[in-house]
């Protein structure tokens, strides 16, 4: 395939916006080449600027999960546009949305939505720690949770100590406050709970992780987590923007069947339009502003257009359950046809699935967390991104992230996506 427009306009990008891209995956550092530059997208396919055709298995990075262009979410978003794009004041159909939301999700009363994942977990953090007056949060390495402050650390010297930023214009007084934990390993965190008695105000978590591949909770660690969390009065917070409307109509909670105290939303909730949100039961939301002290607040919030979306999308999939149904076996299927394709190659390989969600990793070791994520063969990654782009194939360009398939993908697309493994499968030794 050409991707000579593309390139060009990558090249005139990056004089006016740093890297050339607004978010740093897209710019393929961690594969090589220049990024693809999209024109449009319908169904489950992804058209460029130099005319070539993708099957696209990142979705937005997830949030069209019934397909790009879905008739539904563009004919509401046209028709609300038609009536002003913001008013920075109270409109219905939040309410409506937020109705819906809190009907399909256990566990939660009242939801508030914002503008994006990260200051949803930004936000359900500060509401964390103004409800418990504790001001610790325990995170897990390889989760990603946005780039707000609190979030952007790595491990200290041991399992005890406090965290120490890895990003440049994050403090070493808020890295103090944040403590970073294993994920699937509940003893490092029941050691910094303990080394910090009373003082955590929550543990926040990607119940499905999809920042370092799509990595699946064990069954022990995530009710143990849930345990020690209600033991020790610590607020369990999941963050859901990815999995959350995704996994199944109450996201991660119904699917693994454990109870969060706070739960994050992004992705599906604003059906493609920039939407977060935070969601609890009622005690702990009266704890923000403007019934409670805890404040937050912003101009777009509940912006008409992103709610529109966000309610075309979440009606749709309420009342087709067996969408979710239909994306778990869609993508069981892509699972055992890559997997048969790198064994007969003898090529080293781990694949983790759960529902919609999938991840290739070329290691021998079962990937569980981001040390086990972290061993995968960056170069046989790096053959099989291109190898498969090659051939019509778009896939995350990165190891470390999640594939989110979407309804509008047929079998005949999983068929051929499988052949071009196969055609690529000699090249990766």
């Amino acid at each position: 395939m050409i991707y000579k427009r593309s390139s060009a306009l990558f090249a005139e990008a990056k004089k006016f916006i740093p890297g050339g891209v607004n978010s740093p995956v897209r710019a393929f550092k961690s594969v090589g080449g220049d990024p693809i530059f999209v024109e449009k997208a319908k169904g489950a396919y992804l058209y460029d600027v130099d005319g070539n055709r993708l099957i696209d298995y990142i979705s937005s990075w997830g949030p069209l999960i019934l397909g790009h262009a879905y008739e539904p979410v563009i004919d509401a978003v046209i028709k609300k546009a038609k009536l002003g794009t913001s008013f920075g004041m109270p409109t219905e159909i939040e309410t409506e949305l937020a109705q819906l939301a809190v009907s399909m999700v256990p566990n939660i009363d009242k939801i508030r939505f914002v503008n994006s994942g990260t200051e949803a977990c930004m936000s359900a953090i500060r509401l964390a720690r103004g409800y418990t007056g504790k001001d610790k949060i325990i995170k897990f390495a390889g989760c990603y949770h946005g780039h707000s402050d609190s979030f952007l650390i790595q491990a200290g010297s041991g399992a005890v100590t406090f965290g120490s930023p890895n990003s440049p214009g994050v403090t070493q007084g808020t890295a103090k406050d944040t403590l970073l934990a294993e994920y699937n390993d509940l003893e490092s965190v029941m050691t910094l709970i303990a080394a910090n008695k009373g003082e955590i105000a929550a543990v926040i978590i990607e119940p499905v992780a999809g920042n370092m591949g799509c990595i699946i909770p064990s069954d022990s660690f995530i009710k143990g987590l849930r345990k020690i969390c209600t033991e020790e009065n610590i607020l369990l917070v999941f963050d859901e923007v990815m999995t959350g409307f995704r996994l199944s109509r109450g996201g991660a909670q119904e699917t693994l069947g454990i109870d969060a105290d706070i739960v994050t939303f992004g992705k599906v909730i604003g059906g493609g339009l920039p939407v977060g949100a935070f969601a609890s039961r009622d005690e702990i939301m009266a704890h923000l502003a403007p019934e409670g002290p805890v404040y937050q607040a912003g101009t777009l919030s509940g912006n008409p257009l992103a709610m529109s979306a966000g309610l075309a999308m979440l009606t749709e999939l309420n009342n087709k359950p067996e969408i979710f149904e239909s994306l778990a076996k869609k993508t069981s299927y892509l699972h055992d046809g890559l997997s048969s394709v790198l064994s007969e190659h003898g090529i080293p390989n781990q694949i983790n699935r759960m529902g919609s969600m999938i991840s290739v990793h070329f290691t021998e070791t079962p990937v569980i967390d981001f040390t086990s994520s972290a061993k995968g063969n960056n170069e046989f990654f790096r053959k099989y991104f291109h190898g498969m782009l090659e051939q019509g194939i778009y896939l995350p360009p990165s190891a470390f992230e999640s594939y989110f398939l979407n309804d509008a993908i047929t079998y005949e697309d999983l068929d051929y996506t499988i052949e071009a493994l196969q055609n690529t499968a000699s090249d990766l030794k």
